[in-house]
């Protein structure tokens, strides 16, 4: 039987903008921000790192550092991001615990 690595399904999976809004949703819902940075930069990744630096107007290496566990990115740099990638955040009421 052949196996498939799992970074390798999992950007198959993100080529579909509704897995990846899925799943950057569900990142977004996790009490630590890197998980969600993380999530975002598999899903940048998916589209091209180099690519997605070039729509967004920044350097790679600036796009890969933002997007890092340690990256601290502003809402300046991430509102862009989130634009070329066709995604929107939404705000909705939730249950309180």
């Amino acid at each position: 039987m052949k196996t498939v690595k799992h970074d390798d399904w999992l950007h198959k999976q993100l080529e579909d903008p509704e897995f990846a809004s899925h799943y950057l949703t569900a990142a977004a819902e996790d009490e630590e921000p890197a998980v969600f940075l993380l999530a975002l930069r598999d899903v940048v990744e998916t589209q091209g790192m180099s690519q997605m630096a070039e729509r967004v107007g920044i350097p790679r290496e600036s796009l890969y550092r933002a997007l890092s566990e340690k990256g601290n990115p502003r809402w300046s740099t991430l509102a862009p991001i989130l634009r070329a990638l066709g995604v929107k955040l939404e705000a909705s009421p939730h249950q309180l615990r």
